[in-house]
């Protein structure tokens, strides 16, 4: 290998598993960020963690197709950390859209901004909700903070095997199912006992027309218990990291 390419073999693998997890992970993926911003940032990232994270290989000893291997590994390694993340960080979203489900408002679908990409107002709502709460708890040093023990653990150039990747972003999908769920069930509960009361006046007073007063009456239950739902929220913030800390694989 030429001298250039070995000087930069450590940085490109830095700078590729960098980019790989920002380019998945929530916030800085967003589609408004203008591009430049993100390489920008990206580049800025990489030339600090080249310069403080270990390197596995001894880049003198690497041959060109070893070394484009290495960056491939570089690019799957960032890749499944930032869907760890993501999926984690889309629980929120996810009990919103229950939550919709049950309301009867899968129909009011919107335009998320963020992403271009159409969203339910009740989920886009209380995700962006939490993503304030989670900036505002300093989350996004989360993320930096990812990286940084991802090196400690896999030094760029060692990375966790196919297997282990695998593992951890199927564990991350189960998390967020069972997490989407429990942040939705106070409020699935609310409705699933409107539904029984409903269902008892409709066997009592047989002439009630009752699709036409459970709508409004599940809609206005929904959005008080919102309100009663937004703690939940801010207490998801700090059982989020934990779940980071469980489900990374370092």
């Amino acid at each position: 290998m030429s001298l250039m390419i070995e000087k930069l073999l450590g940085f490109v693998m830095v700078l590729t598993r960098i980019s790989a997890f920002f380019l998945v992970l929530p916030i800085f993926g967003w589609q408004n960020i203008p591009i430049n911003v993100k390489v920008a940032f990206a580049f800025l990232l990489a030339i600090f963690f080249s310069m403080i994270v270990p390197v596995g290989i001894d880049p003198k000893e690497v041959s060109l197709p070893e070394a484009i291997l290495l960056i491939a590994g570089e690019a799957t390694c960032g890749l499944a950390l930032g869907l760890v993340v993501t999926a984690l960080f889309s629980a929120v979203r996810l009990s919103g859209q229950v939550i919709e489900r049950e309301m009867g408002l899968t129909w009011a679908e919107i335009l998320d901004p963020l992403s271009g990409e159409g969203a339910e107002a009740i989920g886009l709502l209380l995700e962006m909700i939490f993503i304030i709460l989670f900036l505002n708890a300093n989350g996004h040093h989360l993320f930096l903070l990812v990286i940084s023990k991802s090196y400690e653990a896999f030094p760029a150039g060692s990375i966790p095997s196919i297997p282990v990747l695998t593992s951890t972003v199927i564990k991350a999908g189960s998390v967020m199912l069972m997490t989407g769920l429990k942040l939705a069930s106070p409020m699935l509960a609310a409705l699933l006992l409107l539904m029984v009361v409903l269902s008892v006046l409709a066997r009592m007073v047989p002439e009630m027309d009752i699709l036409f007063t459970s709508l409004p009456m599940r809609v206005g239950l929904g959005l008080l218990m919102m309100v009663v739902f937004i703690p939940f929220i801010n207490d998801f913030v700090t059982e989020f990291s934990d779940l980071m800390g469980k489900l990374l694989p370092y």
